[in-house]
Protein backbone atom coordinates (compact mmCIF):
# COMPACT_ATOMS: atom_id res chain seq x y z
CA UNK A 1 0.00 0.00 0.00
CA UNK A 2 1.12 4.02 -0.58
CA UNK A 3 -0.20 6.98 0.02
CA UNK A 4 -2.71 8.24 -3.03
CA UNK A 5 -4.77 10.57 -4.19
CA UNK A 6 -8.13 9.22 -6.35
CA UNK A 7 -8.24 10.59 -9.81
CA UNK A 8 -11.82 11.86 -9.12
CA UNK A 9 -10.49 14.42 -7.03
CA UNK A 10 -8.20 16.00 -9.99
CA UNK A 11 -11.41 16.18 -12.13
CA UNK A 12 -13.56 17.09 -9.03
CA UNK A 13 -11.63 19.98 -8.88
CA UNK A 14 -11.02 20.86 -12.65
CA UNK A 15 -15.17 21.00 -12.79
CA UNK A 16 -15.94 22.53 -9.67
CA UNK A 17 -17.87 19.17 -8.11
CA UNK A 18 -14.80 19.10 -5.36
CA UNK A 19 -14.31 22.37 -3.14
CA UNK A 20 -11.48 21.98 -0.27
CA UNK A 21 -12.54 25.41 1.14
CA UNK A 22 -15.96 25.43 1.24
CA UNK A 23 -16.97 21.96 1.53
CA UNK A 24 -17.34 19.96 4.45
CA UNK A 25 -14.01 18.13 4.79
CA UNK A 26 -13.67 14.70 6.76
CA UNK A 27 -11.06 12.17 7.46
CA UNK A 28 -12.20 8.53 8.14
CA UNK A 29 -9.81 5.62 10.02
CA UNK A 30 -10.20 2.59 7.47
CA UNK A 31 -9.37 -1.01 7.80
CA UNK A 32 -8.64 -3.71 4.99
CA UNK A 33 -9.22 -0.98 1.77
CA UNK A 34 -7.43 -1.91 -1.13
CA UNK A 35 -6.66 1.61 -2.38
CA UNK A 36 -7.28 2.19 -6.15
CA UNK A 37 -6.72 5.69 -8.03
CA UNK A 38 -10.00 4.74 -9.39
CA UNK A 39 -12.49 4.95 -6.55
CA UNK A 40 -14.54 7.83 -6.88
CA UNK A 41 -17.01 7.97 -3.64
CA UNK A 42 -16.95 6.59 -0.17
CA UNK A 43 -19.37 3.70 -0.95
CA UNK A 44 -16.61 2.59 -3.64
CA UNK A 45 -14.33 2.35 -0.94
CA UNK A 46 -16.68 0.47 1.42
CA UNK A 47 -17.37 -1.66 -1.36
CA UNK A 48 -15.36 -3.06 -4.04
CA UNK A 49 -12.54 -1.90 -2.23
CA UNK A 50 -13.74 -4.17 0.72
CA UNK A 51 -12.53 -1.11 3.46
CA UNK A 52 -14.61 -0.57 6.96
CA UNK A 53 -15.02 2.68 8.24
CA UNK A 54 -14.27 2.60 11.69
CA UNK A 55 -15.11 6.05 12.95
CA UNK A 56 -15.22 9.62 11.57
CA UNK A 57 -13.31 13.24 12.07
CA UNK A 58 -16.33 15.99 12.14
CA UNK A 59 -15.85 18.44 9.53
CA UNK A 60 -12.54 19.96 9.25
CA UNK A 61 -12.06 22.81 11.23
CA UNK A 62 -9.96 26.40 10.17
CA UNK A 63 -9.24 25.44 6.96
CA UNK A 64 -6.87 26.89 4.38
CA UNK A 65 -6.44 26.95 1.03
CA UNK A 66 -3.07 28.81 0.44
CA UNK A 67 -0.29 28.43 -2.67
CA UNK A 68 -1.58 25.14 -3.69
CA UNK A 69 -1.39 23.88 0.27
CA UNK A 70 -4.58 22.75 2.00
CA UNK A 71 -4.41 22.78 5.73
CA UNK A 72 -6.98 22.36 8.57
CA UNK A 73 -6.83 21.98 12.19
CA UNK A 74 -5.51 18.23 13.75
CA UNK A 75 -9.37 16.94 13.42
CA UNK A 76 -9.89 13.94 16.58
CA UNK A 77 -11.61 10.72 15.15
CA UNK A 78 -13.42 8.75 18.11
CA UNK A 79 -11.76 5.40 17.46
CA UNK A 80 -14.26 1.99 17.55
CA UNK A 81 -12.16 -1.02 19.41
CA UNK A 82 -9.40 -2.55 17.27
CA UNK A 83 -6.26 -3.35 16.87
CA UNK A 84 -6.18 -3.53 13.08
CA UNK A 85 -3.87 -1.74 11.00
CA UNK A 86 -6.12 1.63 9.87
CA UNK A 87 -5.26 4.20 6.93
CA UNK A 88 -6.43 7.64 6.57
CA UNK A 89 -9.43 8.44 3.90
CA UNK A 90 -9.51 12.15 3.05
CA UNK A 91 -13.28 12.73 1.75
CA UNK A 92 -15.87 15.49 1.22
CA UNK A 93 -19.13 14.69 2.99
CA UNK A 94 -21.15 17.35 1.72
CA UNK A 95 -21.92 18.70 -1.64
CA UNK A 96 -19.14 21.34 -3.31
CA UNK A 97 -21.20 23.79 -1.78
CA UNK A 98 -20.97 22.86 1.68
CA UNK A 99 -23.94 21.70 3.44
CA UNK A 100 -25.20 18.44 5.22
CA UNK A 101 -23.73 14.72 4.03
CA UNK A 102 -24.88 13.58 1.44
CA UNK A 103 -24.93 9.95 0.75
CA UNK A 104 -21.99 7.60 0.65
CA UNK A 105 -22.49 6.99 -3.17
CA UNK A 106 -21.95 10.47 -3.64
CA UNK A 107 -19.30 11.64 -0.74
CA UNK A 108 -16.47 12.13 -2.86
CA UNK A 109 -13.33 10.79 -1.98
CA UNK A 110 -9.59 12.54 -2.01
CA UNK A 111 -6.80 11.07 -0.48
CA UNK A 112 -5.88 7.96 0.90
CA UNK A 113 -2.89 7.76 3.79
CA UNK A 114 -1.57 4.76 5.26
CA UNK A 115 2.09 5.04 4.69
CA UNK A 116 4.34 7.68 6.68
CA UNK A 117 4.88 8.63 10.53
CA UNK A 118 2.69 6.98 12.46
CA UNK A 119 0.73 4.89 9.75
CA UNK A 120 -0.67 2.39 9.71
CA UNK A 121 -3.06 3.56 12.74
CA UNK A 122 -3.74 0.70 15.02
CA UNK A 123 -6.58 2.98 17.16
CA UNK A 124 -7.35 0.52 20.34
CA UNK A 125 -9.87 2.33 22.03
CA UNK A 126 -10.15 6.39 22.78
CA UNK A 127 -10.03 9.28 20.69
CA UNK A 128 -7.20 9.15 17.62
CA UNK A 129 -5.91 12.84 16.85
CA UNK A 130 -4.58 13.13 13.06
CA UNK A 131 -1.48 15.26 13.24
CA UNK A 132 -1.09 17.21 9.79
CA UNK A 133 2.49 17.74 8.85
CA UNK A 134 3.44 21.68 9.92
CA UNK A 135 5.07 21.46 6.97
CA UNK A 136 4.45 20.90 3.30
CA UNK A 137 2.67 19.10 1.80
CA UNK A 138 0.16 19.46 5.38
CA UNK A 139 -2.66 17.63 4.30
CA UNK A 140 -1.98 17.53 0.47
CA UNK A 141 -0.39 20.28 -2.18
CA UNK A 142 -1.04 20.50 -5.67
CA UNK A 143 1.40 20.94 -8.17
Amino acid sequence: MANGYFTAYAEGIMDGSIDLDTATIKVALVRGYTFSAAHKFVSDVTGAGGGTINGTSGALANKTVTGGVFDSDDPVIAATASTADHGLLLYQSSAAAGGADVAATAQRVIGWYDTGTGLPLKPGTGNVTVTWPNTSPRILKVG
